[in-house]
């Protein structure tokens, strides 16, 4: 397989270069991390898909036939570990106790308000992506953050392009949505509750 300009030796990792592997990482760990992340939204979780995907594509690169880019190819195998881990723990998920969400959450304020603090509005779109369900949150990463367009990101969820777009269509309504309610101030919300 022919090397691109900025994708890393292919043929020379399936040789057993782990210095070119290395290369690779290096490139699409911030890619790898970013999906574990906001689809799991904990940082021990994500980093330990993120080395199970680096195991996963390293094991795997001899099936990379070059039809698709090599991000979209990693997205998807971190896309799909992230989601064999959701299915793997949900029974513990639904058994964590009350404290540990609690202080879980506080973190993730802190984390959120220092963020804020040098992006504003793209965290705050971060912030609430978070709420949406896996699929939807890993559209609107792949459409927001990653620029990728229909057909990719299809591709990297294993969508057809209509269901891509459709599906596509509504996580944006529910984004939309709820940063309606970020955005209204709160005492506005608490009035109208009383």
């Amino acid at each position: 397989m022919k090397q691109t300009k900025n994708q890393p030796d292919i043929a020379a990792i399936l040789n057993g270069d782990t210095q070119e592997f290395s290369i690779l990482v290096d490139q699409y760990k911030d890619l790898v991390f970013t999906v574990a992340i906001r689809t799991l939204k904990n940082r021990e979780e994500a980093e330990e898909v993120a080395q199970d995907t680096f195991i996963k594509v390293f094991k795997s690169l001899k099936n990379f036939k070059g039809d698709a880019k090599l991000s979209s190819w990693i997205y998807r195998i971190a896309y799909n570990t992230c989601l064999d881990r959701v299915k793997k723990h949900k029974k513990e998920l639904k058994n964590t106790p009350i404290e540990e969400v609690r202080s879980e959450a506080v973190m993730e304020m802190g984390n959120a308000l220092d963020r804020m603090v040098m992006q504003e509005r793209a965290e705050t779109i971060k912030r609430c992506i978070q709420q949406l369900s896996a699929v939807d949150a890993a559209l609107l990463t792949l459409f927001y953050f990653e620029e990728k367009d229909l057909k990719e990101m299809a591709k990297a969820l294993n969508l057809s392009a209509n269901t891509a777009k459709v599906k596509l269509f509504r996580a944006r309504n529910r984004l939309g949505a709820i940063l309606k309610k970020q955005l209204e101030p709160e005492t506005i919300q608490s009035y109208g509750q009383g």
